[in-house]
């Protein structure tokens, strides 16, 4: 029912991207429990460009500076990527993939395009291509 201004909570973007997000992590966990959404994009980040500093690193996957931090540490501790202080700015941290985060990432990604398909299989290819072109508008 909606109130007297005719607001109903149900029929809001953000309601409804909510819930789209939430699925889309159910069907993540549940098909990479070890890792998560942003420790994947990490990864595939460095696979994409190399060698990054956590600061850059964490602008390309939208992160802030203290989540990208925490994401590192738990990445590093995994053995999936290295830190090493920067060798022209002892103050920057450069992130890396190591060789099991290469490896591991080799068949993460196939899994992850199945989550993605999983995460849309109501939509048509059509369907698809339009929701993720007005995403990339918002």
């Amino acid at each position: 029912m909606a109130d007297r201004t005719g607001y109903r909570l149900q029929d809001q973007i953000g309601f409804k991207l909510r819930l789209a997000n939430q699925r889309h992590l159910e069907i993540f966990s549940a098909a990479m429990p070890d890792l998560t959404p942003r420790q994947f994009a990490v990864l595939v980040k460095l696979s994409e460009e190399g060698t990054l500093s956590q600061n850059h690193l964490g602008r390309l996957v939208a992160m802030d500076a203290a989540t990208t931090k925490g994401v590192v540490e738990r990445l590093a501790r995994k053995g999936l990527i290295a830190t090493a202080p920067s060798p022209n700015d002892k103050r920057r941290i450069e992130i890396s993939l190591t060789d099991a985060g290469r490896g591991y990432l080799a068949g993460a990604v196939p899994v992850a395009a199945e989550i993605s398909a999983l995460t849309a299989r109501n939509l048509s290819p059509r369907e698809l291509d339009r929701l993720l072109a007005l995403l990339d508008k918002l």
